[in-house]
């Protein structure tokens, strides 16, 4: 189109920058000397973005793409009659790289179910329900629900417990529901074991009193399984050689179904090993550390230190909510130290056993709540605290902050919603905050409250998706 007369203002873009790359003139209406200038000029920033865009042809979405971190979402094929359900831990990655979880029912009659996903082929296997698991098979009792702890693997085997998930929620409160008419209560919870290769599970034991199992964790070296019921609070130990469960009492005054203001404990969600001693370590709302003594098979509350900071808030441990409790803590293999994190302020501490300490590090919440100085959503704070395979990178899960109609502080509209994944470097002591991260369709994930790290890095928690109509927790990964 030599010596082609357009206004410049109705200039076809796509032929325009042809034209520009190609080299043939334009003629603007005005002075010829102006367009010649303005075409060189433009000519030359143009082939310098092409340029530069065909070096580096991914500049553009990471403008647009910037701190997000894209999600995959898989479908399990979970029972659409048990949803909506919760996903709190309930998952574990094998030595083969297979990642296990279970999805939970609130339903009396329907169990929760596991599942294994094999990250090589994307292919998801229904193992069981938790009613078959357990044997309890199609007895009219108040179905197993969900399994709320992370599993360990010992010598071929899954280990794990159950829990349930029907509820008299009453006021945000969850206490335990009458059984419906025809239906025995909730039996109880168990110690389960999975063997991987036969796929035969075994039940070792059954909480007393009809509770679940609400936090597990086991001595892979000496063979033992803790757990700590719900809503009562007691501590239990298992003894794989001997078969016997003991049942140590509580800590948590009149536990979760204590009266608001005077007995009410919230009873804490991890119990973490020191495999040095065998030790098993938890907490109570009060900020007490408490410690299960191998040699000795007490319990006792470690002289000389809490949780107890300033840093953390003020709570009273008999309201609802997990006040001082660590509400995510795990072992760090070369601090011989757990790091936790305190829920509702979200701050990174770590314990030292060996000299009884406590020394505060980091809020791990998101870059948006420490903007805003506000709490996150989520009352109880998070559960999905992780280790990576370098053995000082912390992979921490936390929501946005409180919504724009409390305490009249407005948090940023496309914050409201959504997770943001945090890293901290134990070594350097480097936060980051990784950004949200948003399915494929552009959703955010709800504030998830469980993690784990496949063989590869990538990044699997269970949330809430919406896919082919249907609303549901299941299965996602992402990279960080």
């Amino acid at each position: 189109m030599p010596g082609a007369l357009l206004p410049l203002n109705d200039v076809d873009l796509d032929l325009l920058a042809e034209c520009l790359v190609t080299g043939t003139p334009i003629t603007f209406p005005g002075s010829r000397r102006n367009t010649l200038k303005i075409f060189a000029a433009v000519r030359q920033s143009a082939i310098a973005l092409l340029v530069l865009s065909a070096i580096t042809p991914t500049l553009s979405g990471q403008g647009v793409d910037s701190h997000v971190l894209r999600a995959t979402a898989y479908d399990s094929h979970f029972p659409d009659a048990a949803k909506p359900g919760e996903a709190y831990n309930g998952m574990g990655v094998a030595s083969d790289g297979t990642i296990y979880y279970v999805l939970s029912s609130a339903q009396y009659n329907l169990p929760g179910q596991m599942y294994s996903f094999n990250p090589k082929t994307k292919a998801i296997t229904h193992i069981a329900n938790l009613n078959d698991a357990v044997g309890q098979g199609n007895m009219k009792a108040v179905a197993q629900g969900k399994s709320h702890v992370n599993f360990v693997e010992n010598d071929g085997k899954l280990y794990f417990s159950t829990h349930l998930g029907y509820y008299n929620n009453a006021g945000g409160i969850e206490r335990t529901a009458t059984a419906p008419n025809g239906y025995r209560p909730y039996p109880g919870g168990h110690f389960m074991s999975y063997d991987m290769e036969t796929g035969k599970f075994t039940s070792l034991a059954i909480a007393p009193g009809g509770q679940g199992i609400i936090a597990m964790n086991m001595d892979v070296r000496r063979g033992r399984l803790y757990g700590i019921t719900w809503p009562a609070g007691d501590f239990l130990r298992y003894d794989l050689k001997t078969k016997t469960l003991k049942d140590l009492g509580t800590a948590f005054h009149g536990g979760e179904l204590g009266t608001l203001g005077s007995t009410y404990r919230a009873i804490c969600r991890r119990i973490v090993i020191d495999p040095r001693d065998g030790s098993a370590y938890f907490t109570t709302g009060d900020g007490a550390i408490h410690r299960y003594d191998y040699d000795k098979d007490k319990v006792d509350t470690v002289a000389g230190v809490n949780l107890k900071k300033d840093y953390f808030g003020s709570y009273n441990p008999a309201m609802h909510g997990m006040a001082y409790n660590w509400r995510a803590a795990i072992w760090v293999p070369s601090e011989h130290a757990i790091y936790g994190v305190n829920g509702r302020s979200g701050y990174l501490f770590r314990f030292d056993p060996t000299t009884r300490s406590v020394e505060v590090l980091a809020r791990l919440t998101s870059e948006t709540s420490k903007k805003t100085g506000m709490f996150d959503g989520m009352e109880y704070g998070y559960l999905g605290l992780a280790l990576g395979a370098d053995g000082h990178t912390l992979y921490y899960l936390t929501g946005a902050p409180l919504s724009s109609d409390k305490k009249g502080v407005k948090t940023p509209p496309d914050q409201k919603d959504g997770t943001d994944l945090i890293t901290y470097d134990i070594s350097s002591r480097k936060y980051v905050d990784h950004g949200r991260i948003l399915l494929n369709n552009g959703d955010p994930i709800s504030p998830p409250q469980s993690l784990v790290i496949g063989a590869d890095g990538t990044l699997y928690t269970l949330s809430f998706v919406d896919q082919d109509g249907k609303s549901g927790i299941d299965l996602i990964s992402f990279h960080p």
